[in-house]
């Protein structure tokens, strides 16, 4: 299980160091493209657009589920101060297990379109049933296969944008800690009751699977995500080059 949280820490701060990278370059690159603040901007939203949408309407739909009102769904990006909005979904103040839900959303929906698309079109299957019989050389060959699947940088597109945009922001994630307490407050409550051995083994187990998954979606996110990002860089650096201009991040 350590191993496991260890592998886990490692995908998921790529992730979000690839998240990063992915959302300042772009916007320099589409700057670099334009010339043009406010076009750079649309041309990067644009980019995203398939992420942004199912991101903002998981947040809405679920809302809507659990009998708590929105307003106004927006998905066309703004500036807010020094960054810029993709999108927004307004929610009223509701109660931290609804807000913990309606937060996630995009995340578990996210996660399940790429499930998806890796199941149907990329055969995932094969690729972590040779992963765990430890045949590497077979891995890589169902990986390979994967790039002759039909329309296949399409559904890699789509896996690019839903990848980088299915993170939840600091507000949706707001409600979490507090829930976490009380999870944390109830199983204690539940092992001084006599119940630990049972609880414990429970948890142990859905948390492996669960934690295995999310290091194969994380994995895969990542995958898909390398081309994408050569090709942002290698533009960027070639934009560089022809303008005369270079993007400084800070």
């Amino acid at each position: 299980m350590i191993v496991l949280v260890f592998e886990l820490l490692v995908v998921l701060g790529l992730l979000l160091l690839a998240d990063r990278w992915l959302h300042r370059h772009l916007q320099g690159l589409m700057f670099l493209l334009t010339n043009d603040a406010e076009i750079s901007v649309w041309l990067y939203a644009l980019t995203l657009f398939p992420g942004v949408l199912l991101h903002e309407s998981s947040h809405a739909l679920t809302a809507r589920i659990l009998g708590v009102r929105i307003g106004r769904l927006s998905i066309l990006p703004r500036r807010v101060g020094k960054k810029i909005q993709l999108g927004v979904v307004p929610v009223e103040e509701t109660d931290i297990f609804r807000a913990s839900l309606i937060g996630a959303a995009p995340l578990f929906a996210g996660t399940a379109i790429i499930f998806a698309i890796g199941h149907f079109v990329f055969g995932t299957p094969d690729v972590v049933a040779a992963l765990s019989t430890g045949e590497w050389l077979a891995a890589l060959r169902s990986l390979q296969q994967a790039l002759y699947a039909p329309d296949v940088w399409i559904w890699a597109f789509l896996v690019f944008t839903i990848g980088n945009t299915m993170l939840p922001s600091r507000a949706d994630t707001h409600a979490w800690p507090f829930l976490g307490a009380i999870i944390v407050f109830i199983s204690a409550i539940l092992i001084f009751a006599g119940g630990g051995a049972t609880l414990l083994n429970g948890v142990r187990q859905l948390l492996t699977h669960a934690v295995r998954w999310v290091i194969l979606l994380s994995a895969s996110t990542l995958l898909v995500d390398a081309p994408f990002f050569l090709v942002i860089f290698l533009l960027e650096k070639a934009l560089e080059r022809v303008t005369g201009k270079r993007i400084v991040y800070g």
